[in-house]
């Protein structure tokens, strides 16, 4: 093991952990604006990748130039779901917490059911973009273009979530809604409304991650699932609800995967994450960065 592997090992993760924050980010949203766990999280990544994957198919457009369409596609896809699913679940009169669990689990099962109907489970992939193959050397550190731009848009991502909670209106209703959605009512705001452009925002965030993953990932009707869980494992760490605590420990679990691949078989990369999580479960039951 020498300085230069363990210096590539850290890049690398750190790249990916990016992504995996971004993954992640959506997830970490609603949860904190609703109280609700999306199970759907792992089926509305692989719809991204599929919607960047028909956008190339259909007018070749570059997984990059096709990300902010990808996004306000999934930001209206999330806003229906939140009207004509969860909307329902919330409203439940017994049981409200488990009809939503079934309910986003169901929706889940149905979007990978039609996708396999619509696709097949064939493995695609997109077979020339503007990143895809490239790489860049710093220092002997290789650099693929195509992570290196997925954390790029995951900073510029997280840099425009900042600005968009802390410096306008609906930020602030945002914010608002989630320390206490019934008594946001007393000052006009119509926490149906937040919740519906909450899951949209929360949508697009996941729909950027696919267009980005979709440059070197193999498109499939099962991708979502590996990256869902993920996905969970970092909104745990971080702290349910904390959307810049899932920045932290996506950054956290890229770096301990690249870690534990470096020391044990490429097959058991996730064990440290793992073990990570059970780790922070333990010690810190409510993540890094939440509150009980």
């Amino acid at each position: 093991m020498t300085a230069q592997a363990v210096a590539q090992s850290l890049v690398s993760g750190l790249l990916m952990g990016l992504i995996y924050a971004l993954v992640a980010a959506g997830l970490a949203l609603v949860f904190g604006l609703m109280n609700v766990v999306n199970f759907a999280h792992g089926e509305f990544l692989m719809t991204a990748m599929y919607a960047a994957f028909g956008l190339f198919v259909a007018v070749s457009l570059d997984p990059l130039l096709a990300a902010p369409f990808v996004a306000a596609a999934m930001f209206i896809f999330g806003s229906v779901v939140y009207l004509g699913v969860v909307r329902f679940a919330m409203s439940a009169s017994a049981n409200a917490g488990m009809v939503q669990i079934f309910a986003t689990f169901g929706l889940g099962v149905v979007m990978r059911g039609l996708a396999q109907l619509l696709f097949t489970p064939n493995y695609r992939s997109i077979p020339h973009s503007w990143l895809g193959g490239r790489t860049m050397q710093i220092a002997g550190v290789y650099l693929p273009a195509p992570q290196l731009a997925g954390a790029c848009v995951s900073l510029a991502t997280f840099g425009a979530l900042w600005l968009i909670i802390n410096r306008t209106d609906f930020g602030r209703a945002l914010e608002a809604t989630r320390e206490d959605s019934g008594a946001v009512a007393l000052v006009g705001i119509d926490r149906k409304r937040i919740f519906a452009l909450g899951w949209g925002l929360g949508a697009a965030l996941v729909g950027l991650a696919g267009a980005v993953l979709a440059i070197f990932f193999y498109i499939y009707p099962d991708v979502g699932a590996s990256f869902s869980l993920i996905a969970y494992v970092t909104v745990a760490l971080g702290g349910f609800g904390s959307v810049f605590g899932a920045f932290a420990a996506g950054i956290l679990v890229g770096l301990v995967e690249a870690g534990s691949a470096l020391v044990l078989p490429a097959s058991l990369k996730y064990v440290g994450v793992y073990a990570l999580y059970l780790l922070v479960v333990l010690v810190r039951p409510r993540g890094l960065f939440g509150s009980l």
